[in-house]
């Protein structure tokens, strides 16, 4: 049985979290794979290796000297090198990437530099092999990720490598030009090392001992979640509540390969197993509560809707064509509303609310600004009679106004509409309700 292990900026900011890593690696021989992230903010206020080379770039591409950033990104790699004692000569590789990039500027390869370089001195300080991303993880001409090759390549080389370091966040075209996952994808590639090498657990090391229930920006010590499957997680991801790129969950989920998030501050606490929902037991309706603000609803009127063939369609077709995404679509048999992101719908709101008058022939027309959507999550509501009727009741009590509600069909989710200024004491009175202290 073997592990793969990714270890996040945070985990890797200087010598002292390198050393973190190594203790952790030592405490379970079972860690194989290990996949690195650049290194991150070692302080409020200091710089991620990654921003500096988006510096770099962005200079290069102007034809401006970089050599100020640059030198941050050289000092902070030989800091790192000298503090454990590392005889490690990076030279040739920075000198190289400082002439590719003025060669010929690339904010992809820019970017992707921070992961590289940090696997060359992670590789050295375990003294153990680094094997490049490039050319094994890889993307069609259009950049979509090629799951079944990528696979295959990592298998073909790491099934010689019983250790190895692999740098996150990147692969390459065919012809082996570097792309980019999008920020936090070194989470990604830690997913597809543990599909490729058949994983038995991707443990993802963060600075966080695994999800919490609800905000702690909101809710003052929200409880941990000890287990959540992928489908809750995903859930609660996309209303903002996650501290794993979300497209992580997709390459180990179909090979049933648990992921545990763990925090490289304190090993010893368990953090958050997630897996399939089959191997999980609910002790209570909800896992967790989730929200974001910054939505509007499109309100469309017509007597007799229902009766109209296609109306629906109608209406969705002119919001695809702005490349507005449609969040949710609450509807009653002479009322249809579309719920949508603000700041996509901002830039184009006269000409859709004309195109939608045009098209559907509509009665009326209104356009609601302010809302916010909250999620309440839980495989455990799942045929559990009265949840729906204590989200209402939690929110009424808290005198809050429901200006929408929707249900998932897999009865997982309820989702509520309200007033952004109500956001926060709405997700209060929902945490209170469904995890008393």
């Amino acid at each position: 049985m073997h592990k793969t292990v990714k270890f996040g900026g945070s985990s890797l900011a200087d010598a002292k979290q390198f050393r973190k890593v190594a203790a952790i690696l030592a405490a379970d021989e079972s860690r194989r794979y290990v996949v690195v992230s650049a290194p991150g903010k070692r302080w409020d206020g200091d710089v991620k290796i990654t921003d500096l080379l988006y510096t770099c770039y962005a200079d290069a591409a102007k034809g401006e000297d970089f050599s100020g950033p640059f030198a941050q990104i050289r000092e902070r790699y030989e800091e790192i090198c000298r503090e454990l004692g590392l005889n490690l000569d990076l030279d040739g590789a920075l000198r190289e990437i400082e002439s590719e990039l003025r060669a010929r500027p690339d904010r992809d390869y820019a970017a992707s530099r921070g992961e590289y370089l940090n696997a060359l001195v992670m590789a050295a300080f375990l003294d153990i092999p680094m094997v490049d991303a490039a050319g094994r993880i890889l993307f069609d001409e259009n950049g979509n990720f090629l799951p079944e090759a990528s696979y295959r390549a990592l298998y073909a080389k790491l099934k010689e490598t019983p250790r190895a370091v692999i740098p996150g966040f990147y692969g390459s075209f065919r012809d082996g030009r570097i792309h980019t996952f999008s920020r936090g994808g070194s989470d990604v590639t830690g997913a597809i090392v543990a599909r490729a090498t058949n994983s038995a657990l991707y443990e993802n090391w963060t600075d966080v001992s695994g999800l919490l229930s609800c905000d702690p920006h909101i809710v003052e010590n929200p409880a941990p979640i000890r287990g959540i499957s992928y489908t809750e997680l995903r859930e609660l991801s996309y209303m903002g509540a996650s501290v794993l790129h979300e497209s992580a969950i997709f390459p180990v989920k179909s090979a049933g390969i648990p992921i545990n998030i763990r925090n490289t501050n304190a090993p010893d606490d368990p953090g958050t197993m997630i897996q399939t929902g089959a191997g999980l037991k609910y002790d209570r309706p909800v896992t967790g509560i989730a929200g974001r603000k910054g939505f509007s609803t499109i309100l469309v009127e017509m007597d007799q809707m229902n009766e109209t063939v296609g109306y629906a369609r109608d209406v969705l077709q002119v919001i695809a064509k702005y490349g507005i995404l449609m969040e949710h679509m609450p509807s009653g048999i002479d009322t249809l509303s579309v719920v949508v992101p603000t700041a996509q719908l901002d830039p184009h709101r006269n000409e859709i609310l004309v195109e939608l008058k045009n098209t559907t022939h509509a009665d009326a027309i209104y356009v609601s600004d302010r809302l916010a959507l909250i999620a309440v999550v839980g495989r455990g509501m799942v045929r559990q009679k009265g949840t729906a009727a204590r989200v209402f009741r939690a929110l009424s009590e808290a005198k809050i106004n429901v200006n929408m509600i929707d249900q998932g069909s897999g009865e997982m989710n309820i989702i509520v509409g309200v007033e952004s200024a109500d956001f926060e004491e709405a997700m209060r009175a929902l945490y209170r309700e469904f995890f008393p202290a």
